[in-house]
């Protein structure tokens, strides 16, 4: 993370949505690796989520150079693209923890093992920990 912003919230939540949406989708593929005979739903909804978390970062990457390179001064337009960017950012955290939810519950290839239910766990509070960040940060835009 950069510790540049001062007053600059949209660049601090930007950069946190960078790096959180890069650490969810390789939550993904964590998953899909230490869950033994996962079912086919998920693996394909987990899949899903890999290319959206990467879609979603390479956006708050996009922003943030922009927001750089104008010095903060946004249109009011680009400034309303940037908070929807930033809601549907956290609206997507909120799915993928419903989803490692269903896992958690539905799943028969975690039967017998607590240490994938540890990471799922662990993965779903760093996904709570983005969304507790970015909601906090637009409360101060």
């Amino acid at each position: 993370m950069r510790f540049y912003y001062g007053e600059r919230n949209i660049n601090r939540v930007l950069d946190e949505m960078e790096f959180w949406k890069r650490q969810e989708a390789e939550h993904t593929v964590v998953i899909r690796k230490i869950v033994d005979n996962l079912e086919e739903e998920f693996v394909k909804q987990l899949e899903n989520f890999e290319k959206s978390f990467y879609t979603i970062e390479g956006k708050a990457i996009k922003y943030n150079e922009t927001l750089i390179r104008s010095k903060g001064k946004l249109s009011p337009m680009m400034y309303q693209e940037i908070i929807e960017l930033i809601n549907y950012a956290i609206h997507q955290s909120q799915q993928f923890i419903g989803l490692l939810e269903q896992i958690l519950c539905r799943s028969k290839g975690l039967s017998n093992n607590p240490v994938v239910v540890t990471v799922i766990n662990h993965i779903r509070r760093e996904s709570e920990y983005f969304i507790g960040i970015a909601q906090t940060i637009l409360c101060n835009v």
